[in-house]
């Protein structure tokens, strides 16, 4: 057995806790504990972000102790929601989750961009993941040994149902998560596409995980842009990067979870 996968007690708990290092941070820094919003959202490209702060409607959210990310709040519908850009990669995704989790989030949507593996139409477009192929390694020290990250079924439909009223290009299904996007060789898209992966990205196996294991409610999509820079016109998102569309869709998701 790889190593990875000795002695790893998934039930026991963490000596480290999110809460232990927030409390500490607010010391250093200076910070007043404070409660993020009750919707928080991850933006690994960052374009969503950058629309936000360019176009005046995000604000910093100072209370926010985290060492290594600044949380923005703007206004989605009819609530004020968290986000936090850049945030790449599995270990980062569930490092900032537990922090969230931990100052008062109560539902976390992940969206980032992804790569075509099963097409599902003409890129760019919304996969509303419902199991992830756990080809990373920090679901690992969440939950036992599976092949697939699943999602929470009533999450998925939700999100589903909310996104066709208002006629976004989405679709549901399983992606593969991967810790090494410069390591998507033709057997390895090979492989997932035959797992019937829709998408390829790099974080929603651990996200899943780790809401698995800590009963919190997390719903991971995919936004399709590209077949991994394999033709013209790859990673084209759509009107501010993209950031348009990806508000549309969050706004239905995140209204529907109220």
């Amino acid at each position: 057995m790889p190593s990875i996968l000795e002695k790893k007690n998934t039930s026991a708990p963490s000596v480290f806790q999110p809460a232990a290092l927030l409390r500490e941070a607010r010391r250093q820094k200076g910070l007043p504990a404070a409660d993020v919003p009750r919707a928080c959202i991850l933006d690994p490209d960052g374009d969503i972000v950058r629309h936000l702060v360019r176009t005046g409607r995000a604000t910093a959210f100072a209370g926010w102790a985290c060492y290594h990310t600044t949380l923005h709040t703007f206004t989605l519908g009819a609530e004020t929601v968290g986000i936090i850009g850049c945030v790449v990669g599995a270990p980062f995704a569930v490092l900032v989750a537990e922090e969230l989790f931990a100052s008062g989030c109560g539902f976390l949507i992940s969206l980032t961009s992804a790569g075509q593996i099963v097409p599902a139409g003409s890129p760019p477009y919304f996969v509303i993941i419902d199991r992830a192929l756990r080809d990373e390694g920090t679901s690992h020290h969440y939950v036992p040994p599976a092949e697939y990250s699943e999602a929470d079924p009533g999450l998925v439909a939700a999100a589903a149902h909310a996104l066709a009223r208002i006629g976004a290009h989405a679709v549901v299904g399983a992606s593969w998560t991967t810790d090494a996007p410069f390591r998507e060789t033709a057997d390895a898209i090979a492989a997932a596409r035959h797992e019937g992966a829709l998408a390829v990205e790099m974080e929603s196996a651990a996200l899943y995980a780790f809401a698995r294991a800590t009963g919190n409610a997390v719903l991971c999509l995919a936004h399709v842009t590209n077949t991994m820079a394999q033709a013209g016109d790859d990673f084209e998102k759509g009107e501010a990067d993209g950031a348009v569309t990806a508000l549309r869709v969050l706004e239905a998701i995140a209204t529907a979870r109220r």
